[in-house]
């Protein structure tokens, strides 16, 4: 079960906090500030931060700050009154992953909760699933039903990278700058060569299939 922690001083609002998720089931703790979350943490461990930035001692930006610069990459929510650009500029240049105005829907913030976990997990478990297809970054290796593949890098990341996103397009221009870098002397043709091969490979894989959007570029469809 996901441990969620609270930093928030409005103690009504921080109670309906952890009702709600405590709903969804959830295990929360909540603290009334930035030093009370940190000790927390010193004592137990937590899943995600969900936190205020107007609090007493140390404040959200602090928190998230002291959390980045011990190189504990936990998902932090931030939630605050405050709705400037500004505000928001600076929770996410302190660390923050997802950035909530007061005030808040609830179901909201469990849908963010609950996509801000999903995301940590599959960076630190570093492999998606689609179906009953497996995908292991560490090993480049595509496992399914029927088999158990080692992929060329550069065919693995690709799918990787649309897999992780269903349904997203990408256009080829954006492939070829994430997988072979934006200094590659190489032309997005080179893209529609690996999508073919990834096409072959998996041409009767029941899981997902490869969508060409007609001048633009391609996309994964779940099955």
């Amino acid at each position: 079960m996901f441990k969620i922690l609270i930093a928030e001083d409005d103690r009504e609002l921080r109670q309906l906090f952890q009702h709600v998720l405590g709903k969804n089931g959830y295990m929360v703790k909540g603290v009334s500030d930035g030093k009370e979350a940190l000790e927390a943490m010193d004592n137990d461990y937590f899943d995600l931060i969900i936190s205020d930035i107007m609090m007493p001692n140390v404040d959200g930006y602090e928190l998230v700050r002291s959390l980045r610069d011990a190189g504990n990459m936990i998902p932090v929510l931030m939630i605050t009154a405050r709705d400037a650009f500004d505000d928001m500029r600076l929770g996410f240049l302190s660390g923050t992953d997802d950035f909530m105005v007061k005030p808040v829907n609830i179901n909201e913030m469990v849908l963010r909760v609950s996509a801000l976990l999903r995301r940590a997990q599959m960076i630190n478990e570093r492999r998606q699933t689609i179906g009953n297809t497996v995908l292991e970054c560490d090993s480049l290796t595509v496992t399914t039903d029927k088999e158990n593949m080692v992929l060329p890098q550069k065919e693995f990341m690709l799918l990787y990278k649309m897999v992780s996103f269903p349904g997203k397009i990408f256009t080829r221009q954006q492939l070829m700058d994430d997988i072979w870098g934006y200094e590659s002397e190489s032309d997005t043709h080179t893209v529609d060569v690996h999508i073919g091969r990834l096409r072959e490979r998996f041409r009767d894989n029941e899981d997902f299939k490869i969508v060409t959007i007609r001048g633009v570029g391609y996309k994964v469809i779940k099955a």
